[in-house]
């Protein structure tokens, strides 16, 4: 354990509590108003705390094997959780673009673990860190728009609509993303599923 990982821990917990705070802001004693910047600092929070755990783990050279485990690992819980939130009101996303996203980590997640217990590590793609900004972007622009929404300046129609179009164009760029991880790393994916081939019996 170190000061990267603990950040780590830290974005973890956020994932559930951005979930109750916007499921249940009176528990919180949260105002319409006031729920969307209270869910902006959560989510500034968890983001910082993810472009700051990787810098301390390489500026102090603390990159650890538990650490290239949590960190994609909380990234995926983030990210999945912000939008699985967002299909509850007001946003009401529709829940098919969430399963875009539960498919495409899991997916990449299950070939990197297989690839890894065979021996050989699957390269991280440019595409991959572009796709977890436009993410964080999306749900950052949603948390922007509900500003308006709870002053009643925005109607819930609107803010569903503007979005899912916001979301879409994530959800896009993340089958994309999937789809240049595995062919890029397609040669280790295929020495991973071709079955090793018996010796030949001579005689």
């Amino acid at each position: 354990m170190n000061i990267a990982n603990a950040l780590t821990i830290i974005r973890l917990c956020i994932s559930p509590f951005f979930l109750l705070v916007y499921l249940k802001p009176d528990f919180f004693n949260i105002s319409t108003t006031g729920l969307p910047y209270v869910l902006l600092a959560l989510w500034a929070v968890s983001e910082l705390s993810d472009a700051f755990d990787g810098y301390l783990a390489r500026r102090y050279n603390q990159v650890t094997e538990l650490g290239k485990i949590l960190d994609p690992m909380a990234d995926s819980i983030a990210h999945t959780t912000v939008f699985l939130t967002f299909t509850e009101s007001p946003v009401n996303l529709p829940i098919p673009l969430l399963f875009v996203f539960l498919y495409r980590d899991s997916v990449v997640s299950t070939l990197r673990t297989i690839c890894a217990l065979k021996g050989f590590a699957l390269a991280a793609r440019t595409s991959g860190k572009i796709k977890a900004v436009i993410q964080a972007m999306a749900a950052f622009f949603i948390l922007l728009l509900m500003i308006p929404h709870a002053k009643g300046l925005l109607s819930q129609e609107n803010l569903h609509f503007t979005s899912t179009w916001i979301v879409t164009g994530a959800a896009l760029y993340t089958i994309y993303s999937g789809f240049d991880y595995i062919y890029a790393n397609w040669s280790y994916i295929a020495r991973m599923l071709i079955p090793p081939q018996n010796p030949t019996q001579s005689g």
